[in-house]
């Protein structure tokens, strides 16, 4: 080391020595007043990027232990019902029988598992052609104030807590359901018109950034051919931006998949097989808030329902999965 400030001073020296240029001579510096070592310091510049860098590296090594204990501790648990408890896992995908007090026969959750899945594709099927059309009516038909209003009332349905929609369903829609349809107002119908509403914001604000970010030059070349307004939106916007509006209902319908409280308060949470869209019915998610807090940690029935929290985990990992695929074919 000691050896390398030698050698720098010594460049310093016959820097200084060697100026001809005069407006840029150093005059009255001796070479010995030059701070070999502090030149050779790190500079607060440096250490503020080592800083950076440092808490960068924490931040990300601390999410992904988080993620890694998530998975692992609902993998464990869930994992239980099978391990320990010795459940048939056909028995538990496939079977309709859910009781699991009575004995690891009678753990099936095939009637939450179709009506999981019904309310959520119900739910995107009614959602997506409204968002579409308010997303074409924000980017393509208006400006201005008018998009501002929708922009906020969007806003307004994205922040309003999942108990108020359970409320609101719990007063209004179920009463509407029984007086039109008759029966007792809760099941698949009621619970889908709820989380179409939770939906609808975010797959019509995906959808309106998926055709903000189509260049207007494919716009203009469209109209220069002779094309219509509606035709260039039906044959350019929607086709160029067909991947990310998939990508836009996928969100939706996790969000959905995962709701929990504004479905248990409108579905009716009978862990049956749902015969019509307005007979009581049970979601995955809504067993899990309803009987979560009325089992004992360990016994089958709090496996058996770490297992439905697994089944869940596991659906959220293939709609982000199916996220990044579309999203990797649209490249």
């Amino acid at each position: 080391m000691a050896e390398k400030e030698q050698d720098l001073q010594q460049v310093v020296e016959d820097a200084l020595a060697e100026q001809k240029v005069p407006h840029v001579k150093f005059k009255g510096i001796d070479p010995k007043d030059i701070d070999i070592a502090r030149l050779t310091k790190p500079s607060k510049e440096t250490r503020q990027e080592w800083w950076g860098k440092g808490l960068t590296f924490l931040a990300i090594i601390l999410i992904g232990i988080l993620i890694v204990a998530i998975i692992g501790f609902v993998g464990m648990h869930g994992l239980a019902t099978f391990i320990d408890d010795k459940v048939n896992i056909f028995h538990f995908l496939f079977s309709t029988d859910w009781n699991p007090g009575a004995g690891k026969n009678h753990v099936g959750a095939a009637a939450m598992i179709v009506t999981s899945f019904a309310v959520t594709l119900l739910a995107a099927l009614i959602a997506t052609p409204f968002s579409i059309a308010v997303a074409l009516f924000m980017t393509e038909y208006e400006s201005g104030k008018r998009v501002q209003l929708l922009q906020s009332v969007m806003e307004l349905l994205v922040g309003i807590p999942s108990v108020v929609y359970g409320f609101l369903g719990l007063m209004v829609v179920v009463p509407a359901v029984r007086t039109i349809f008759g029966g007792t107002g809760f099941g698949i119908l009621t619970a889908t018109l709820i989380l179409f509403v939770m939906v609808l914001p975010t797959i019509t604000s995906l959808t309106a950034d998926a055709f903000k970010a189509i260049p207007k030059e494919l716009r203009k070349s469209s109209a220069a051919l002779g094309a219509t307004k509606w035709q260039t939106i039906y044959h350019v916007v929607l086709r160029a931006a067909r991947s990310r509006i998939m990508t836009a209902i996928i969100f939706g319908m996790a969000r959905a998949f995962g709701e929990a409280l504004a479905v248990q308060m409108a579905i009716g949470n009978a862990v049956l097989m749902p015969y019509n869209l307005v007979s009581p019915a049970a979601t995955l998610t809504s067993q899990l808030t309803s009987q979560m807090g009325n089992t004992v940690m360990g016994t089958l029935p709090n496996n058996a329902l770490w297992s439905l929290a697994l089944l869940l985990l596991i659906m959220s990992l293939v709609f982000n999965f199916l996220v990044h695929l579309i999203g990797k074919k649209s490249k």
